[in-house]
This record gives structure tokens, sequence and C-alpha cells, in this order.
């Protein structure tokens, strides 16, 4: 994580740094399921209100889901330490 916010001053450059982390090693698209139904994540996305956002499909429907609650799938898809990462920062733990 240490190397995402470096150089980061203030929380909306720190995020930015996780954010830009999951968009370079995120395998994308994977499947997982929301409240039992099977999903693509397609993309992921920084909203205005500097959330960090998963973009997902079923069929024709799409959805957007705070990262933070996102269930991830078994086994991980390769870049999702980032997303654990990005999880660890918001509790400012």
């Amino acid at each position: 994580m240490a190397e995402a916010v470096v150089d980061a001053y203030g929380d909306a450059e720190q995020r930015g740094g996780l954010f830009t982390m999951m968009e370079e090693h995120l395998a994308l698209p994977f499947e997982t399921n929301v409240l039992g139904v099977s999903v693509t994540v397609e993309r992921i996305d920084l909203t205005r209100a500097d959330e960090i956002v998963a973009i997902c499909r079923r069929g024709k429907a799409r959805q957007v889901i705070p990262i933070q609650d996102l269930p991830l799938p078994r086994p991980l898809p390769r870049g999702a330490e980032w997303i654990e990462a990005y999880r660890y920062w918001a509790r400012g733990v």
C-alpha cells in the first residue's frame, strides 16, 4: 500500500493513488456474487464524490457498487490485494 500513497498528501490524493493501482493491476472483468446473484465486474471508477466503485453487469442491467461493499470471489482475481489495501486504508487503521 505504501507505494500507492507515498507521495500523496491528504485523503483525496491517497485515494487517487490507490485507485490508480487498482486500475493498473486488477484483472478485469471478473465474476462475483452480489446478494446471491452472479454479476460481472466490468470496470472500476472514481466518482465525483471521490468514492471508488465497481461497475457490475448482469445481462443488460448495470449496478454501481462501492468497492468497499463488493463481495470478492474465491479465488481472488489478480490485483485484488489493492482492493484489500483500499479497504484497510478507508478504515483509517
